[in-house]
């Protein structure tokens, strides 16, 4: 008797379930071993049975630490891959500049203790501090407005949109997420667990809210997709954000991007290049890659300026003005 080549073929087996059930999938009979049951429930308790991926506990350990760099680097690129996101202006500046309307709370406040113990020496100090915070709060709304520029143009720059990205905090990193919300585009947070719990700002859009444990893979997203760092007056985590930029362009670790601080009579205080270079600790040139703006259309623009400048403009030259 003769067979088709199609009746030689058997049909193929079903992906998931067996006909038959392999030995495992029945526990062993209780007749066999009463102990049987427990123990084998003591085994699935056991935190070595658990999956490597599905073990926390194990994930938290120390000599899991190169796991966790990798995990903290790849969830953040798969996400940000998935959403398009080719570029990003990096944002940064002091936490403690609030909007307007807080910062003149927070002085009248700091007013009315001082009436209170008009020759108290902290409260003095207190009310100084926040006199120059209140100074400092028109940048919140500068960072607000960049915001909303970076929003309004990203979706037309070319190789995927281009996003404000902050450190996910408040301040005027709350500003530039906020300005971006203000025209309705998406914008970048990258905040980090400290000892201390601390909250993201609420205008960083939740499917790009990010947290990490270590500085270093945050530092390296920051950099990753900048076309421009924008640093406003700031404490110590701008400054080493600020630096940071600085030196990997200076050494070319990375292509140099544009570097624009906003406040030039606050950052000639903060930061002297001048005086860096007049000591032989810089060269000249260090001194071209940074620049002072006052606003946030100047800030937009020059940066549009410098990519085109560079060859590589971020949008269509139409859309330069």
């Amino acid at each position: 008797m003769t067979h088709t080549p199609e009746e030689e073929v058997p049909d193929p087996p079903q992906p998931q379930e067996r006909r038959e059930p392999l030995p495992g999938r029945r526990p062993k009979d209780t007749q066999d071993d009463p102990a049987a049951n427990a123990a084998v429930q003591a085994i699935l308790r056991s935190p070595t049975y658990r999956e490597a991926d599905q073990d926390i506990a194990f994930l938290q350990e120390q000599d899991s630490r190169g796991i966790r760099l990798q995990l903290e680097y790849s969830k953040v690129e798969s996400v940000l891959r998935k959403q398009n996101v080719g570029h990003t202006i990096v944002v940064f500046g002091g936490t403690r500049i609030s909007e307007p309307s807080a910062a003149a709370r927070q002085l009248e406040a700091a007013q009315a203790a001082l009436a209170a113990a008009p020759n108290d020496t902290l409260r003095k100090q207190q009310f100084s501090i926040a006199e120059r915070v209140a100074a400092k709060s028109k940048y919140y709304d500068i960072a607000r407005e960049l915001g909303r520029l970076v929003g309004r143009d990203g979706k037309r720059v070319q190789g995927g949109q281009c996003l404000i990205m902050t450190g996910g905090g408040s301040g005027i990193m709350e500003a530039a997420n906020r300005g971006a919300a203000d025209v309705g585009a998406q914008s970048i947070g990258l905040n980090i667990t400290l000892p201390h719990e601390q909250f993201p700002n609420p205008y960083v859009s939740p499917e790009l809210a990010f947290k990490f444990r270590y500085f270093a893979l945050r530092k390296m997203h920051f950099v990753m997709r900048a076309r421009a760092l924008v640093a406003f007056p700031g404490g110590f985590g701008t400054l080493d954000e600020l630096f940071e930029v600085l030196t990997l362009s200076q050494t070319r670790k990375t292509p140099p991007v544009p570097v624009v601080l906003v406040g030039q009579d606050y950052w000639r205080r903060a930061f002297d290049p001048e005086f860096l270079y007049q000591e032989g600790v810089i060269a000249a040139e260090d001194r071209d890659l940074f620049w002072f703006v006052e606003t946030a259309q100047e800030a937009w623009q020059t940066i549009l300026r410098w990519h085109e400048k560079n060859g590589e403009p971020l949008l269509p030259t139409d859309g330069v003005t």
